[in-house]
C-alpha cells in the first residue's frame, strides 16, 4: 500500500555537478577515499569486470558521512548555535551526530524503534540525543522538534547539500576506474530515499555521462520503482518488512527524485536471501563486512537481473552497521 507523497517545502533548485566538485573539497578532511575493488574470480565467473566501491569502510561506516559532512559543514555560525535535528534509521544518523560533535554543534536524532541496537548506541555514544518513535512517526516527530526547539533539519536525502555531498562518491569511482584501465559502463547504487543515486547521477554528469545507472531497492520497499511509475513521488504505509534496514525507510525524497526520474536507466528489487548471499560475497571475496541494505546492488549483480557479460559495472557497498549478532545469524542462513 502507498500513499502520494506532498512535501510542504518549494523545489526551488537542483545541485548540479559544480556542487558535487565543491562537495569534494568541503568534506575532504572529514571523510576518506574508500578503495574501488575487484575480484578476479567473479570477474572470470561473470564474463565481465565488476568494481566494487567499499563505502563500508568510510569513518562512520557508511557513504551517508558525505552528505552529512557537506550539509553540516555549511551551517552558518546561527544555525550552529541553535544545533540539528535528523531523522534515521541509523547510518544517516550516525553520520550526523559524528559531524555534530566534530563541528561544533548539537545533535538529535529521532529513530525508528525497529533501527539496530548497534547503531542507536553509537549515535548515543557521539553525543547525539536519541528519540525512538515507530517508524510511522519519523517525520512528524522529527518536524516537532526541529520547530519546537529551532533547530536544523538536515534530512537523510531530500536536501541540497547532502545529495551533493553523496554524489563524491561517483567523483572517486571515475578517478579509480580510470587508474585501473577501466571505464565504467553500468553503476548500480543502494537505494532508498534516493539521495546516493541523484548524487551519483550528478557525479557522473560530466565524467562518465555514457555510463547507465540503476537503483536497487529491497522487495516490498520499491519507492523508487513505485515513483517512477507513477511520475510522482510516492511514499510506503508501514506493513513490510526487510533485513535490509538501511533502506527500508517508507519516503520517498523528492529532491532526489526531480534529478532521478530524468536520467536513470532503471531498477531493480532484491530479496531478503539474495542481500544475504551478498553479503557472503562481500566477505569471501573482498574480506568486507556490510549490512544487508548495503548488499543489494552486488545482489542485484550476482543474481544476474542484469547481464555483467563483457561490460564494466561499479556498485556501491553503501555501509556496514549492522548488530554483529544479526549479521552472524543471516549469514548462516544462506
Amino acid at each position: 500500500m502507498s500513499r502520494t507523497n506532498t512535501p510542504n517545502f518549494a523545489l526551488s533548485s537542483l545541485p548540479a555537478y559544480g556542487d558535487v566538485q565543491a562537495a569534494a573539497g568541503r568534506i575532504s578532511r572529514y571523510c576518506t577515499e574508500t578503495p574501488l575493488l575487484e575480484s578476479p574470480f567473479l570477474n572470470q565467473k561473470y564474463g565481465g569486470r565488476l568494481l566494487v566501491k567499499a563505502e563500508n569502510l568510510q569513518v562512520t561506516g557508511s557513504f551517508k558521512l558525505r552528505g552529512a559532512a557537506n550539509r553540516v559543514g555549511a551551517l552558518t555560525d546561527d544555525e550552529r548555535r541553535r544545533g540539528i535535528v535528523a531523522r534515521s534509521s541509523g547510518n544517516h544518523g550516525l553520520a550526523v551526530a559524528y559531524c555534530a560533535g566534530l563541528m561544533g554543534t548539537s545533535a538529535v536524532v529521532v529513530v525508528p524503534d525497529t533501527a539496530p541496537a548497534a547503531k542507536t548506541e553509537r549515535i548515543a555514544a557521539y553525543g547525539a540525543r536519541v528519540v525512538t518513535v515507530p517508524m510511522k512517526d519519523l517525520a512528524a516527530v522529527a518536524a516537532d522538534i526541529t520547530t519546537r526547539e529551532g533547530r536544523v533539519l538536515v534530512p537523510p536525502a531530500d536536501d541540497f547539500w547532502v545529495v551533493s555531498g553523496a554524489g563524491t562518491v561517483a567523483l572517486e569511482m571515475v578517478a579509480q576506474a580510470a587508474r585501473l584501465n577501466a571505464r565504467i559502463d553500468v553503476l548500480l547504487t543502494c537505494c532508498s530515499g534516493g539521495g546516493l543515486t541523484a548524487g551519483c547521477l550528478l557525479g557522473l554528469g560530466e565524467t562518465s555521462p555514457a555510463t547507465q545507472v540503476y537503483a536497487v531497492e529491497a522487495v516490498g520497499f520499491e519507492k523508487m520503482a513505485n515513483s517512477l511509475a507513477a511520475g510522482r513521488c510516492i511514499d510506503l504505509a508501514p506493513g513490510s518488512h526487510s533485513i535490509c534496514d538501511a533502506i527500508s525507510g517508507l519516503y520517498m525524497a523528492r529532491l532526489p527524485f526531480e534529478i532521478i526520474r530524468r536520467r536513470l536507466a532503471g531498477t531493480f528489487a532484491v530479496t531478503d536471501d539474495e542481500a544475504k548471499a551478498a553479503m557472503r560475497v562481500a566477505i569471501s571475496e573482498f574480506g568486507l563486512a556490510i549490512e544487508p541494505g548495503a548488499a543489494v546492488a552486488l545482489a542485484a549483480v550476482l543474481s544476474r537481473k542484469i547481464p555483467l557479460h563483457g561490460r564494466t559495472f561499479a556498485v556501491t557497498l553503501s555501509g556496514r552497521n549492522a548488530d554483529l549478532d544479526l549479521t552472524a545469524a543471516a549469514l548462516r542462513q544462506v
